[in-house]
């Protein structure tokens, strides 16, 4: 009875083999496919890396993204730099506001010369003085045909005025009628009047380096007779120095008097001597680009004294500035002290 037991117990033996062959063979199926589906999804996944890396590099050539963290770095660095220039056009409009810096482009820009002038010559005029200007144009500054002549050669000469305290008055109608006639006004925006002298002065600075690109600018009273090629010859004389203040040096007494012709009410200032600092008498005189630059950007906190030569004067103390007293403008005795 046992052999029978066992050998009725090896058919299941049999059986429990053949299962497990199909089963490891099922198993077998299984994981070929998982195979063959894991590796086409990595081929599909490799395939769009690829791809991605194309767009990346198109659009990063593009400039429209970054890859890389030192791209990202450029880019913040950018934006930092544009952060900045903004901030610093804010600071430009406010400068410009404060008058630091000019908020005009020159009035004759369109026609202005490529080639850097010799000088400008701002000759210091006011109301009634007509027959004096007729006189300079005929004794040295020339008309028409022959004023232009003289900017050819480097030099532009100009009468400098302002205007009426009642504007569009007879006055001003006589200035813009002259003007039209002739060709030859600075008319400033700067009411005309004695105690105005000293921002007469400054405007006309401004105005003359807005204008025009010079190696000097010369102010001259319209009263002086002045010799073009004389002048021409000691202004190349001192072109190669950077900032030259030129003219008949003086220094003289401060009155502190009110009655007197020259009283100065900012007296107190110039010490127990009451002696002015060294500066140019008023006749004529001129400056280098550089100090007229200066004048035009600092418009606004350039201090002014009762007349305009010590005005000018005292805009230049304490900068490095080569005062040189050239003996050919002394024009007369010293008016101011």
């Amino acid at each position: 009875m046992r052999s029978r037991g066992s050998s009725n117990r090896l058919p299941n033996s049999g059986g429990f083999g053949f299962h497990s062959r199909i089963l490891a063979l099922v198993l077998s199926m299984f994981a070929t496919m998982a195979t063959i589906y894991v590796a086409a999804r990595m081929w599909q996944d490799a395939e769009s890396r690829v791809y991605l890396i194309q767009q990346l590099h198109t659009t990063t050539a593009l400039g429209n993204s970054a890859i890389s963290v030192d791209n990202k770095l450029k880019v913040e660095a950018c934006r930092e730099q544009e952060h900045k220039l903004s901030a610093l056009e804010m600071d430009l409009s406010a400068a410009r506001q404060e008058g630091f810096v000019s908020k005009e482009r020159p009035e004759n820009d369109s026609t202005r010369s490529k080639k850097r002038l010799l000088a400008v010559i701002g000759i210091i005029t006011t109301f009634g003085r007509k027959k004096n200007r007729d006189a300079i144009r005929k004794a040295w500054m020339g008309s028409g045909a022959a004023l232009r002549k003289l900017e050819e050669k480097g030099i532009v000469v100009r009468f400098v005025i302002g205007r009426s305290a009642n504007r569009r008055d007879s006055l001003d109608r006589e200035i813009d009628n002259e003007h039209r006639q002739t060709d030859d006004f600075i008319v400033l925006n700067q009411v005309e009047a004695p105690e105005e002298s000293s921002n007469k002065i400054k405007f006309f600075f401004v105005h003359a380096v807005e204008s025009w690109d010079a190696e000097f600018y010369v102010k001259v009273n319209d009263d002086v007779y002045v010799n073009i090629d004389t002048l021409g010859a000691t202004l190349s004389a001192h072109s190669d120095k950077p900032r030259v203040y030129m003219g008949c040096m003086k220094s003289g007494q401060v009155f502190s008097e009110p009655t007197h012709k020259w009283y100065e009410p900012d007296w107190w200032k110039f010490g127990d001597a009451k002696s002015y600092f060294r500066h140019a008498s008023g006749e004529i005189y001129a400056l280098s680009r550089a100090l007229a630059q200066f004048i035009s950007i600092n418009r606004s906190i350039l201090r002014i004294y009762a007349h305009d030569d010590v005005s000018a004067g005292s805009w230049f103390i304490g900068l490095d500035v080569k005062h040189v007293d050239e003996r050919k403008f002394c024009c007369s005795p010293s008016s101011t002290g």
